[in-house]
């Protein structure tokens, strides 16, 4: 049977859509819709209670601040200003109000939108998926009165938006990522370069300073010892989340289908079936998520996939979101496509 690692390896497979076909592509226009959509779920400090996140970025701090955390007893190096008389009268012991301040945290996003990027098998391409994720990050963000910024990069080039609170600068965010996703197709002889990743890391060390909330939406392809490294460098001052982006088909192949799979300059047609390749489809994925949980899991970064198969506005507020919900399904695939 044909080794299709090289294929895989080099996530450039694609199956053959209409480019008309929603989802292959994403427009301004639909980027600026999710601004309805951008609800349900926040990147503030004080995560609601359903939230995967829920008090990982906590801020607590004593004395006067916005919100009412909690009343607790007097301990050595409270202020004194934080007392609660009526508590400690009606007790007899010393009471003081806690309070949780919000501080204001600037947000950076960096978007994928390499060659293996464009591939999907059921409602979106990786690309578009990646997108939204974007564009409902930003939206929300700057609803929140937070400053919002990003690093879109390709397989050739890394455009910068830095971080600023306006509308303005989320379309400009936009327009970057539309302008990148527009161009990439198979009939364009694109060369994948893995190391645009490091590269893009690599610039976000630079942009962000201290306090920053960076979201990395990406597939991961190329990741590497540099890249978990720039990763961890990002999260000594700031918080990351990392946002990977998968098919479902690196999970779990449809039964008995006939994939038709290219990697840009041929095409092979692979049985589904065979079960070899049925147990080597998910060993990629998995190898990968286990790497990045290995490495990162004693910095504290948390790791949120997002997958193809549904609905980008929906997994958001299930991983970050007020209203709890099932992890996002994973299961059998309906492939566009030939069959």
């Amino acid at each position: 049977m044909l080794d299709v690692r090289p294929l895989i390896n080099s996530c450039a497979m694609q199956i053959q859509k209409n480019t008309n076909t929603p989802g292959v592509y994403t427009t301004l226009q639909d980027l600026i819709r999710l601004q309805n959509q951008a609800t349900g779920f926040s990147f503030l400090p004080r995560q609601p209670v359903y939230s995967l996140l829920s008090g990982r970025h906590s801020s607590r701090l004593r004395g006067r601040g916005l919100d009412f955390e909690e009343l607790r007893q007097y301990r050595p190096g409270d202020d004194i200003r934080t007392m609660d008389w009526k508590a400690t009268k009606r007790s007899g012991e010393p009471y003081v109000r806690v309070y949780t301040e919000e501080r204001e945290r600037p947000v950076l996003l960096l978007v994928d939108q390499r060659i293996s990027m464009f591939f999907g098998s059921q409602v979106n391409m990786k690309s578009v998926t990646a997108a939204e994720a974007a564009a409902l990050a930003a939206w929300r963000v700057v609803d929140s009165g937070d400053k919002v910024g990003a690093i879109i990069f390709n397989d050739h080039e890394i455009r910068e938006v830095k971080p600023r609170r306006s509308k303005k600068t989320v379309m400009q965010i936009l327009q970057r990522i539309v302008e990148q996703n527009n161009a990439l197709s198979v009939d364009k002889d694109i060369l994948s370069n893995k190391g645009m990743l490091d590269l893009a890391l690599e610039k976000a060390v630079h942009l962000a300073g201290h306090d920053y909330l960076i979201c990395i939406i990406s597939d991961f392809s190329g990741l590497s010892d540099k890249s978990l490294h720039h990763v961890k460098q990002l999260s000594n001052h700031n918080d990351v989340m990392l946002l990977p982006v998968y098919d479902p088909l690196a999970r779990e192949l449809p039964e008995n289908a006939t994939l038709v799979i290219s990697d840009g300059s041929s095409q092979i047609l692979l049985d589904s079936g065979e079960n070899r390749l049925r147990k080597r489809f998910p060993e990629f994925l998995q190898g990968r998520l286990k790497t990045l949980s290995n490495a990162l899991v004693k910095f504290g970064v948390p790791i949120l996939p997002l997958h193809t198969a549904e609905d980008v506005a929906k997994q958001v507020r299930t991983v970050l979101g007020y209203v709890p919900g099932k992890t996002p399904r994973t299961g059998k695939v309906a492939l566009r496509g030939s069959r």
